[in-house]
């Protein structure tokens, strides 16, 4: 499995102003900007501050980059999460692993089964032109055995396997806030294929591979997550982002949340690729962290479908 092939979000970083006399009381030019990859994902880290605060917070971050790295990566051998799937069991579990697994249960339920990381077989499946029946059996996030009393690990059902590309990247994203906040800064821009920001405001270009750019939003210590399906294609005529029960294609051309938090954000913009506006507004009346979700259909015209 190429990188390439992991991507699920399109989205770019237009501009970052309204840095000059912020509240921060740094000049928007002293700036540090570091770019790297993790989860499948292109990194970009904007600090804004002197550098004696702005290099040892960076130093953090990557750091935390790097813990979810050896948890959630499906492209290092030696991660948590590939031995997950070859051996079916993991028998402790880290609290990067509950919150994860928390939020992934949460979504689960709250978008009627449609965020799913069992999908991995089918993703597979499809990938390398194999039966997809068989696969598509393999899924079923209720037929995982959670952490909670009498286990403290994860137990998959046989031939399940996870994959957490449609919420890993946020969940660092917000963990990588949490670190460089703790360190003191006070403006700051994330993007590991979803970006959030501490303070701001923040300007982030929307786009979609075929449409272009279809939205322009401010941030101020919220998250953004895009989600477009046809960023990728895994096989003839399949999207990268599949339905874990149906064959139906996405209804979305691009999906875009934005939360208090990227975790909620990436796998909410995954699983609305697939929801009708009805069980979207749905699924957003149990999420009080959303703020905003857009949808780009297949003519190329944005809709807000919810707005607090």
């Amino acid at each position: 499995m190429t990188r390439s092939l992991s991507r699920r979000r399109f989205l770019t970083i237009a501009a970052c102003a309204g840095l000059a006399g912020s509240s921060s009381g740094y000049a928007a030019t002293e700036r540090l900007t570091w770019q790297g990859i993790a989860l499948g994902a292109d990194v970009s880290i904007t600090l804004v501050g002197p550098e004696s605060i702005t290099r040892p917070a960076l130093a953090r971050a990557r750091l935390e980059i790097e813990a979810y790295e050896q948890r959630f990566s499906l492209f290092r051998p030696d991660s948590e999460l590939v031995r997950l799937n070859a051996d079916g069991m993991l028998r402790d579990l880290d609290p990067r692993w509950q919150s994860l697994l928390a939020a992934c249960d949460r979504l689960h339920k709250i978008t009627g089964g449609v965020f799913d990381p069992t999908i991995q077989p089918l993703w597979q499946a499809h990938a390398r032109g194999t039966d997809l029946a068989e696969a598509r059996a393999r899924v079923g996030w209720e037929r995982i055995a959670l952490p909670g009393p009498g286990l403290r690990g994860i137990r998959l059902d046989k031939g399940q396997a996870l994959s957490f590309n449609g919420i890993a990247q946020g969940a660092a994203t917000d963990a990588v806030r949490d670190v460089l906040r703790m360190a003191g800064m006070t403006q700051v821009l994330i993007d590991i294929g979803e970006s959030h920001c501490i303070g701001g405001p923040w300007y982030v270009a929307l786009a979609d591979p075929e449409a272009g750019q279809f939205a322009q939003v401010t941030l101020e210590d919220r998250a953004v997550a895009v989600s477009s399906p046809g960023a990728l294609r895994i096989s003839e005529g399949t999207t990268h982002i599949l339905h874990p029960h149906a064959a139906a294609p996405p209804i979305w051309s691009s999906t875009a949340v934005i939360a208090r938090d990227a975790a909620l954000a990436d796998g909410l913009s995954t699983a609305a690729c697939f929801l009708t506006p009805e069980d979207l507004r749905a699924s957003i009346a149990a999420l009080p962290e959303v703020e905003t979700v857009m949808v780009l259909d297949r003519q190329g015209k944005t809709r807000s479908l919810f707005a607090r």
